[in-house]
Parts: structure tokens; sequence; C-alpha cells
């Protein structure tokens, strides 16, 4: 398998599950604080954190189709970027929990670059 189809599954597959799992087919503890960092009600960070969940699906299904997209994957690397931001503001202490974001996004991030350069190379 080539390194271009392995971060294609690796970074499509990441948006879904996250989608999928924590979000849509159970509401995580760890989301919910998250969407509580918001100061909204049970009811409506809970509608924020399903909302959440459709977008990394929707986005996870466009990543796998669309991954030789140069927009996209730069789109990727900067929601990574941004939601990693996003903890460090309103939950840092995540950032140092086993399997936080610094890791998991970090490494999400590197895959997009080599997903950059071996879709440019292969165009060459």
């Amino acid at each position: 398998m080539s390194s271009i189809q392995i971060t294609r599954y690796f970074i499509a597959f990441s948006w879904l599950y996250h989608g999928i799992f924590p979000k849509l087919v159970h509401v995580a503890p760890l989301e919910k604080i998250i969407t509580g960092s918001f100061g909204l009600s049970d009811e409506l960070s809970y509608l924020v954190t399903k909302s959440a969940g459709i977008g990394e699906v929707i986005f996870g299904l466009i990543f796998f189709f669309l991954y030789r997209n140069k927009n996209i994957v730069l789109l990727n690397i900067a929601a990574l970027i941004g939601l990693l931001f996003f903890v460090a503001l309103f939950q840092p202490l995540l950032l140092i929990e086993a399997f936080n974001p610094v890791t998991t996004n970090l490494a999400l991030i590197g895959f997009s670059f080599i997903l950059l350069n071996e879709v440019r190379k292969e165009a060459q």
C-alpha cells in the first residue's frame, strides 16, 4: 500500500471515528467537558456535540474522496491546528492527559504534510 493511501485512510478514519463514537453513538464525558466550557445548558451542549460529530463525519467522508485536493488537505491541517488551540484555550489540562490532542493532532498534521508532498511528487 502506498504512503498516499496510508495517510488517506488514517486521516479519514480519525475524523470518522472521532465524529461517530465519542459524539454520535455515545457522548463521551470528555466531550461534555469540552462543550461545557462554553457555559451552555446541558441540552444545547448535547446539540453542539452531536452537530460537531455530524460535521466530523461529513469532513471525514469529504477527505476520503477528495484527499488529492490540496485545499482539502490544507483545510484539514487548519482544522486540526484550530481544534488544538481551542482545547489549549478552553481545557488546557487536557493537553497533558493520555492520548491527548497534542499527540493525535500533531500526528495527523504530519500525515497531512506527507500526503501533500507525495501527491505533489506524483503529479510531477
